[in-house]
């Protein structure tokens, strides 16, 4: 859904491509997306609107792979956090997981909101269940160092309580930094602290059964 036309193969057309993505992220952070349009995203790319066409049908398939690079960007930054911190104490770990959650909210907190809102526009549940789902075994490791009953349930709700705050401040204009990322994390070790302690057994056990 809201795929691109074609997927540039040669470094100048992907260069054209990501220039175009990139545009459509400046206007968001400039203009919101009532100034989001075609005509405006190839101006600001310094591309005509045919070469635009080449590469995308609409606005929103722009839209769209403006999000698909913005969740790459975050899943690649928790593989880092991940990767660094596997010697690091569980709760070092957990912030460094939180503090990449948190990075494009941060760095660019307009685009973190328009680009929220947009998301919810261009119905892409599947594409966010999936991602989600990837988030949940990239974190379920250091979410058991934690709370060694935790199962993967548990490290989908800890990316769901994550997403829900960060996104609800993103929407509410709120600037990201320490206080947020506090929030987030009493939330997280609020829930694993309730977690029952034959919990990750329980539901293996159930899900065997005839």
């Amino acid at each position: 859904m809201h795929a691109p036309r074609k997927q540039a193969a040669q470094p100048r057309s992907r260069a054209t491509q990501a220039a175009i993505v990139e545009a459509a992220a400046r206007i968001l952070e400039t203009s919101g997306s009532a100034g989001l349009t075609t005509n405006a995203i190839a101006a600001r790319a310094g591309v005509s609107i045919g070469s635009l066409y080449q590469y995308f049908p609409n606005k929103e398939a722009v839209l769209a792979a403006l999000l698909r690079t913005k969740r790459a960007e975050l899943l690649s930054w928790m593989r880092a956090a991940v990767s660094a911190n596997q010697e690091a104490p569980p709760e070092k770990a957990l912030q460094a997981l939180l503090d990449a959650g948190m990075r494009h909210q941060v760095e660019r907190p307009r685009l973190a909101l328009e680009a929220e809102y947009a998301g919810q526009q261009l119905h892409l549940a599947e594409e966010t269940a999936a991602l989600a789902d990837e988030m949940a075994q990239l974190i379920l490791e250091t979410v058991r160092r934690l709370q060694p009953a935790a199962g993967l349930q548990e490290a989908r709700d800890v990316v769901a309580i994550a997403k829900g705050i960060i996104n609800a401040a993103a929407l509410s204009s709120e600037a990201g930094g320490p206080g947020l990322a506090a929030r987030v994390r009493r939330a997280v070790r609020g829930y694993l602290r309730e977690i029952p302690s034959n919990s990750a057994d329980s539901r293996a056990a159930s899900s065997s059964m005839p």
